[in-house]
């Protein structure tokens, strides 16, 4: 079992309230696992957008390095990865 660490964290009332009430209806066992969750989703959400910012990176290096390709292409292509990007997000965060 990995070492644990205990922390503090100040929330507001309502917040806490939600918490408390997932673990008294049972979908958690303790308020500490609705925190474990909540920040392994921020932490794949994070990883998402650095994979997409790398991605994007890796693009405008290909394009500065290849061959004169337009930029109206260019910038459509980005703009599409971007979209796509943000919508993995949004639906990542509901």
């Amino acid at each position: 079992m990995a070492k644990l660490e205990r922390i503090t964290v100040t929330m507001p009332e309502e917040m806490a309230a939600r918490l408390r009430a997932a673990v008294d209806v049972g979908e958690y066992a303790t308020t500490s696992e609705v925190i474990r969750e909540a920040l392994r989703q921020w932490n794949e959400n994070r990883e998402r957008r650095f994979a997409a910012e790398q991605q994007f990176r890796k693009m405008v290096d290909d394009a500065m390095a290849g061959p004169s390709y337009p930029a109206d292409e260019v910038f459509a292509e980005m703009r599409q990865i971007v979209a796509e990007q943000a919508a993995k997000y949004s639906a990542g965060q509901q």
